[in-house]
């Protein structure tokens, strides 16, 4: 299977945010791009796990010469041990001799909690509604250095998504090119539904720009909750 050069990677949360944005990314007309949807597995035998597969939607842009040029990824939202696995086999996927060629992580992302530290704001994203930040982790490429100048300084990042945050922890190792796009929501108790599709809208928006492709508002909507929200551990509080 083989990747396009930028690589949007997605889980589905129990917000509905990554299905939300993977459904209202669409080519734009400049781009004469064609979207295509199919689904992917990959084994984890080797891991000791026969029962389960690493699977996922894959969405891919691809141009008039039949080549994607950027893929969406869209994983199901694993809790431990199957997030570490899904996501080492997707990397390797990734960094594949088939689909290596010079491949962009971009890693959407909506804090729930921040502590802003207004000086750190990039003049570039200080005029939008939402702020956003950009944080460049493992290598650089190019794409990644456009997103970052457009983007404040991230504060402390806490990630309360299992599989992100193993992706998070393996792209540093690896030293693969990724970047973390990330918007703000309102705290729960503050948050109003107008505010929370901002964020929403912001990144993918975001997103779209650098990608060649248009972000719809129509289709920005929640895809539903797979699973009753689990309560998360204390200590995990302490980890980005």
């Amino acid at each position: 299977m083989k990747l396009a050069p930028k690589v949007i990677f997605l889980v589905r949360d129990p917000d509905g945010f990554g299905p939300a944005i993977a459904d209202a990314l669409l080519p734009s007309s400049e781009s004469k791009f064609t979207r295509e949807t199919s689904s992917f597995e990959l084994s984890l035998e080797k891991y000791g796990i026969g029962d389960r597969k690493a699977s996922g939607d894959l969405i891919e842009f691809v141009d008039p010469h039949g080549s994607p040029q950027v893929s969406i990824l869209l994983l199901p939202n694993y809790g431990p041990p199957i997030a570490a696995c899904a996501v080492k086999e997707v990397l390797a996927l990734i960094s594949s001799e088939e689909s290596s060629n010079h491949t962009t992580i971009i890693l959407p992302y909506v804090m729930k909690a921040l502590m802003v530290n207004q000086e750190l704001a990039n003049p570039a994203s200080s005029e939008r509604k939402v702020m956003l930040y950009g944080a460049e982790i493992g290598g650089t490429t190019d794409i990644i250095q456009s997103m970052i100048a457009e983007t404040a300084t991230p504060p402390l990042l806490q990630i309360h998504c299992e599989s992100l945050a193993c992706l998070l922890q393996m792209v540093r190792v690896l030293n693969l090119p990724t970047v973390l796009i990330a918007s703000h929501a309102p705290d729960q108790s503050k948050r109003s539904a107008g505010q929370e599709f901002e964020a929403w809208y912001e990144v993918g928006h975001f997103l779209a720009n650098h990608m060649g492709l248009c972000f719809s508002k129509e289709r920005l909507q929640q895809k539903g909750i797979e699973k009753p929200r689990s309560v998360q551990e204390p200590w995990r509080a302490l980890y980005g």
